[in-house]
């Protein structure tokens, strides 16, 4: 399977929705409902816990000019030493090109498969970041957004390079309704890397090599989901972060990197009895995990009716809630 289908362009969201919580649901137990993102707490009861990812983005996109003149964007993706990254591009540039960001000046010392290594010879990178760094934004985002609006109203531990969009719908309010139903919000943190942004090539799915991403479980949190009676993920970023520390069902606190690859067959590791998950690109490692969540067939189906109904799909875009049957 290529885990591909047809997406009008037209219908990939390009802003949140505002309020955040307006934007669509689609929630896909024994068969479809349409619905508004305002309206989950209905397939929410107490007992129930709401497992978020707290990560939070860092402005990691810097624009500078290359010495011809020409606009460069370089979205910084891991620090390999305390002057050296690994990076993204937008923009023509080799080995040995040099790039002016502000008045700073850095290298390009390493390219590979459209990946880079880039040196900054005087200035410090995370100031640069702190004073100029703008959103990371997918290729696939033509219009300028905030920062704000790409981080969700719960993103407490910086660290991401991407955030996790199904959070994005969420607000205070609706975070306050959610409590008052008896559901229990854990939270859990899992800083996406760039393996987000990165295509499967490989020929066969099991070769393709996920980048680590760390994660981190307290005690407290994991003691509360073990004692949920249902556990509703926020995300496949959550997904991943609960498989990666889970055992027979169990979560055990704990923190480390994950490069887990998780496509269909797949037998879960955690309890996991609701999925709260965006649409996603084709053939993409995130529509891959949602797949062996809930089957290729059923999720091709919906993504179909999604289309036919149109909903807004990627980052900025609706949301699907998917729950077991029980």
């Amino acid at each position: 399977m290529d885990y591909h289908y047809e997406l009008p362009k037209e219908l990939i969201a390009q802003e949140p929705a505002h309020p955040r919580s307006s934007s669509r649901l689609m929630v896909l137990s024994s068969g479809i409902e349409h619905r508004v993102f305002s309206d989950l707490p209905q397939y929410l009861r107490k007992g129930d816990v709401l497992v978020i990812n707290n990560t939070k983005v860092l402005p990691f996109r810097l624009s500078g000019r290359k010495t011809t003149g020409g606009r460069v964007e370089v979205t910084l993706l891991k620090e390999l030493s305390p002057r050296t990254w690994r990076c993204m591009v937008k923009g023509k540039v080799g080995m040995g090109a040099r790039i002016f960001i502000n008045g700073s000046e850095a290298e390009i010392t390493r390219e590979k498969d459209r990946e880079f290594t880039i040196r900054f010879t005087k200035s410090d990178p995370w100031k640069l970041i702190d004073e100029q760094g703008t959103a990371p934004l997918p290729p696939y985002i033509k219009n300028k957004v905030s920062l704000d609006q790409y981080q969700t109203v719960y993103a407490e531990v910086p660290g991401s390079v991407a955030a996790p969009t199904a959070g994005l719908h969420f607000t205070p309010e609706l975070l306050r309704r959610i409590r008052e139903k008896g559901v229990e919000i854990a939270r859990i943190t899992l800083h996406v890397g760039p393996g987000t942004f990165l295509p499967v090539r490989a020929e066969e799915i099991r070769d393709h090599r996920m980048e680590p991403e760390y994660f981190f479980i307290d005690e407290k949190n994991a003691e509360t989901i073990n004692a949920a009676d249902r556990v509703i993920a926020v995300g496949t970023t959550t997904v991943k972060a609960l498989e990666s520390a889970s055992k027979n069902g169990v979560l055990r606190p704990c923190s480390g990197w994950s490069s887990l690859l998780i496509y269909p067959p797949y037998t879960f590791r955690s309890r996991i009895h609701g999925l709260l998950t965006n649409f996603h690109l084709p053939g993409s490692t995130l529509l891959m995990l949602v797949s062996a969540y809930a089957g290729w067939d059923r999720i091709l189906r919906a993504y179909k009716e999604a289309v036919k109904r149109r909903y807004r799909f990627y980052s900025f875009g609706d949301a699907m809630l998917i729950l077991k049957c029980s």
